[in-house]
């Protein structure tokens, strides 16, 4: 069910995409916050814009990804405009590249736009995004500065990060925390193989050492996030939502059982997200981490919410609310016994209904209780992501969410995912953030 409450959010710069005229909201303004979804090098009109591709003279410029990367960052800088800040008050960005080529000319861009100050940051490589010729695709996040609510970078050296991102390893405005992606990467003198520091690693040669993901998710949480958190004077039990991407889809539950080790059945929201192998920064790496927290004690200290719905992973929280913000990890059109039965197809009469889109409306409702029960409403939904294991499947999905929210223009990004998803069946995976003011 969807509630009828109406919305205190505003789109900005919202445009109509393609044949089917999808209502694309470029940004969404909600109180202190900015939010820009789904960024890429489109002029809104062609698709990638035809001076980025420039098919008949590709070498005759720039090369075409920092071209791409230039493009999307002027579109964002107009969003910001709009919401009334500016790009020194970025608070996070996430991008999802096609291929790891992407990276290196984004992160020039990147720095010199940012001229320094990049806020911390996540980059996964995916499958394919929803325009052909899209190398990258991008998310962020900014704050409206006013007195108490300052975006604050902090530094550390040893936890800088690689030097070619530059990103702050936190990053404070009023009573949140924002923690870059965080992989296993070895810094510093640190010994590895293959990128990966070895402390993450089974000892060489051993079989029997432990579950790698294990080993590995320890370390991060261990050495790099609970290290990052203090900065900040925070702590593991300070975290509100968490995304996290594997490259390998058999370390789901593996993965989970070390999360809960350190989160019990009152963690933060969390997404689990799968990734192409070799998507990382550490070539060998398997796993990324990236949290927000609270300031202990504050406003924004996480309050779980319980809609009695069905999570997709153990001790997963269905929601939580932290100050005017609202985080929906990615859920699926599943219970606890699996893929819900009204979002699977007849397999006696397959091409009478759409999987995709009777997932989507199972989502909804799911999504749309989980609002109900934080005090808030999905039309006050900031920032979307449609994860598929078939980016052919967006529309039907998307048109749906269209007639579900009356036809707002919506901040949604669509990726294309390796397979299979946690649940046998599902094809379609969907985070949301919403403002709860």
């Amino acid at each position: 069910m969807v509630d009828k409450a109406a919305s205190c959010t505003e789109p900005l710069l919202p445009v109509e995409l393609g044949a089917g005229k999808i209502k694309f909201a470029q940004g969404m303004k909600a109180g202190r916050w900015v939010f820009a979804t789904g960024l890429m090098a489109q002029d809104f009109v062609n698709g990638i814009a035809p001076d980025v591709l420039a098919e008949a003279t590709p070498h005759a410029g720039l090369p075409k990804r920092e071209k791409e990367a230039r493009r999307i960052f002027e579109n964002l800088d107009a969003i910001l405009r709009a919401g009334g800040t500016e790009r020194s008050h970025l608070v996070r960005t996430d991008q999802y590249y096609t291929t790891v080529k992407a990276v290196p000319p984004y992160q020039q861009v990147r720095r010199d736009f940012l001229n320094g100050r990049i806020p911390p940051s996540t980059s996964i490589t995916q499958q394919r995004l929803l325009l052909p010729g899209a190398d990258m695709n991008i998310q962020a996040m900014a704050a409206v500065p006013e007195p108490g609510f300052i975006v604050a970078h902090l530094r550390d050296e040893q936890l800088k990060g690689r030097p070619t991102s530059g990103y702050s390893p936190a990053l404070t405005v009023g009573d949140f925390i924002f923690i870059p992606g965080i992989t296993s990467l070895a810094v510093g003198g640190e010994p590895h193989r293959n990128g990966v520091a070895a402390a993450a690693l089974m000892a060489e040669g051993m079989q029997w050492g432990g579950q790698p993901i294990k080993l590995e998710t320890e370390f991060i949480i261990t050495k790099r996030i609970v290290p990052s958190l203090a900065l900040a004077g925070a702590r593991l039990d300070d975290v509100i939502h968490a995304q996290v991407y594997l490259c390998d889809r058999d370390d789901y539950s593996a993965f989970n059982a070390a999360w809960t080790k350190h989160f019990g059945e009152t963690g933060p929201s969390v997404s689990i997200i799968p990734c192409v192998e070799h998507g990382l920064a550490p070539y060998d790496g398997k796993i990324e981490i990236n949290v927000i927290a609270a300031k202990p004690g504050s406003m924004a200290s996480k309050r779980p919410v319980d809609a009695g719905i069905a999570s997709t992973f153990r001790h997963q929280p269905q929601g939580v609310r932290a100050g005017d913000l609202l985080f929906i990890p990615a859920l699926m059109a599943a219970d606890r016994n699996g893929l819900l039965p009204a979002a699977a197809v007849d397999r006696r009469q397959p091409h009478f209904s759409s999987a995709a889109e009777l997932q989507a409306e199972m989502i909804i409702d799911k999504i749309g209780r989980v609002c109900q029960a934080a005090g808030t409403s999905i039309k006050n939904v900031v920032r979307m992501l449609f994860f598929h294991t078939d980016i052919g499947e967006f529309y039907p999905v998307i048109k749906v969410w269209e007639r579900r929210l009356g036809g707002l223009p919506l901040p949604f990004s669509a990726i294309e995912v390796p397979g299979p998803l946690p649940i046998p069946g599902a094809t379609l995976m969907v985070e949301t953030w919403v403002y709860a003011p």
